[in-house]
């Protein structure tokens, strides 16, 4: 940009990793200590007078020692947080290729409707008088929930994916022992390309998890299937596209199987961001999915929270579907919150799965997505998302090794084959894409993928922005022959910190600050 003959760039100026300052930054990156460590005795944001004739009534238990919080000024919180934020990579710096995890660009204007009075501001012990705005709004998205997946039924209140799932699995469980059949059924089939949290719920509520091979193109093999059915089966969780980004083409056999050994259809719907407004999962057999709002419809979603994973039900479950629950009568919207009210609405539900009915700013800002794309929009976000993993896979597979042939849904998944007898293992060439500026990809994951490297670009990547990740990767291939392994092995070398001993983060992690023990004095 300089166009005055003074070097302006990090390799034309000079620069290096060994370079130092007298303050520890390097230009607008600064360094910063823990909070604890900027810790002014005496400092505080906020100072109160003494109020007049303030008579303590702790008696012998008011405290006289610091309480150990660190003391600043308004200033030096505000400094302290904007610059932890400043290291941390996100959805608004760069491409997010994390496979499995859509981690894509939401409208800011669901962020903006999610914070309108009413529904920002909503509490879930108010009457229901006092919010029928809210409930409709609630009752309009499960009917969009219903429409795109073909199913009659949905339950709202599930607060996560894996939370969808314990939903799921619970109705299930719910008709298998209305069927009489609770101590008969105690085994669940899990293909091994699943997500992990599937075997999880299972085993949580007390089944057997059996496993089902693959086959050799990356999904399940349904004679395996078939051999491992029986009147102990009470379901098979599977996930579609599975987690080697395919889409499971004997779906509907596989649905067809398991109904006839009279088990249940449990879809994890995690992935339905590669198939929303092209395929409906009631039409391909199946009777339960959690869907991640946080994922195809609109949250930004990491670090724990928040989410939202409804579920929806055949007509199978949908007797099951636990409370609370809304209704619309004569233009009045309520919700059934009792067992006695569900009976006389025709239900057994199987319980309550949280305290009251749901995620409220997931809800609006789900809705605000789905209505602002309208039916088409919603059909444009999975072919889009399909066509730019598979520009990725095709692009790279003839400099790195795919395991499977053919096309990938929404994800593109990529094996260590390419690294072979270089010197270089998949860890270190995601670390290399740190110096790059990229975050890495998902690593080690699909399991039954050796060094599995799992990218998903989403459908709001640009193409020139895929063109220049897909030109970072083809030139780290191209230097893990070369001679400079550190820039591997090294890797990060520009990011703020320097690669962790990982082995000994994970068996001796350090979880709290402690001040520094002062030497003891020489005897």
């Amino acid at each position: 940009m300089n166009k005055q003959g003074r070097p302006t760039s990090f390799a034309e100026s000079g620069a290096g990793a060994e370079r130092t300052t007298f303050t520890g930054n390097k230009g607008l990156e600064l360094e910063e200590p823990l909070i604890f460590e900027r810790d002014t005795p005496g400092a505080c944001g906020v100072d109160f007078d003494e109020p007049e004739g303030y008579q303590p009534k702790l008696g012998k238990l008011e405290r006289k020692d610091r309480i150990g919080l660190p003391g600043l000024s308004e200033p030096e919180v505000v400094r302290h947080f904007v610059r932890l934020s400043s290291k941390n990579y996100s959805i608004d710096a760069g491409l997010y290729p994390l496979g499995s995890c859509t981690m894509k660009h939401n409208p800011r204007i669901n962020e903006k409707m999610a914070r309108l009075p009413g529904f920002g501001d909503v509490h879930p012990l108010q009457p229901e008088q006092t919010v029928q705005g809210a409930m409709e709004l609630i009752d309009t998205l499960a009917h969009w929930l219903k429409t795109l997946t073909g199913l009659p039924a949905v339950a709202m209140s599930p607060k996560a994916g894996a939370h969808g799932e314990l939903c799921g699995m619970m109705a299930i469980r719910a008709a298998i022992e209305a069927k009489g059949e609770g101590e008969q059924r105690r085994r669940v089939l899990v293909p091994e390309s699943a997500h992990g949290t599937n075997p999880a719920t299972a085993a949580l509520l007390g089944y057997k998890v059996d496993t089902i091979n693959g086959d050799g193109n990356g999904r399940v093999d349904l004679e395996a299937l078939r051999e491992k059915l029986g009147p102990d089966v009470a379901a098979i969780m599977l996930t579609n596209p599975n987690t080697c980004g395919l889409f499971e083409r004997d779906i509907i056999e596989i649905a067809k199987a398991v109904h006839e050994a009279g088990a249940y259809f449990y879809c994890d719907g995690a992935n339905f961001n590669a198939i929303v407004g092209r395929v409906r999962p009631g039409d391909l057999g199946v009777d339960a999915m959690h869907i991640n709002l946080h994922k195809t419809f609109s949250t930004p979603h990491g670090g724990g929270g928040p989410g939202a994973g409804p579920v929806v039900f055949s007509e199978a479950l949908a007797p099951f579907v636990p409370l609370p629950y809304v209704v619309q009568k004569d233009g009045v919207y309520d919700l059934i919150e009792t067992e006695d009210e569900a009976k006389a609405d025709g239900t057994t539900p199987f319980g309550r799965m949280t305290a009251f009915h749901g995620q409220m700013g997931m809800f609006v800002r789900a809705l605000a997505y789905m209505m602002s794309h309208g039916s088409d929009g919603l059909r444009q976000v999975a072919e889009d998302s399909v066509l730019n993993a598979n520009y990725v896979l095709a692009s790279l597979k003839d400099v790195m090794s795919a395991p499977y042939e053919g096309p990938c849904m929404h994800e593109a998944l990529f094996d260590d084959r390419f690294l072979k007898g270089t010197g270089v293992e998949t860890l270190d060439f995601a670390k290399a894409m740190i110096d790059e500026g990229y975050h890495p990809m998902t690593m080690y994951f699909p399991l039954v993928v050796h060094g599995a490297l799992l990218i998903e670009p989403t459908e709001t990547e640009s193409k020139q922005g895929i063109d220049l990740f897909i030109a970072t990767l083809r030139d780290l291939v191209a230097a893990t022959g070369s001679n400079d392994k550190e820039r591997f092995t090294g890797a990060p070398h520009f990011a703020p910190r320097g690669r962790l001993d990982e082995t000994a983060a994970a068996r001796k992690p350090i979880l709290r600050w402690q001040p520094e023990m002062p030497a003891q004095a020489a005897d």
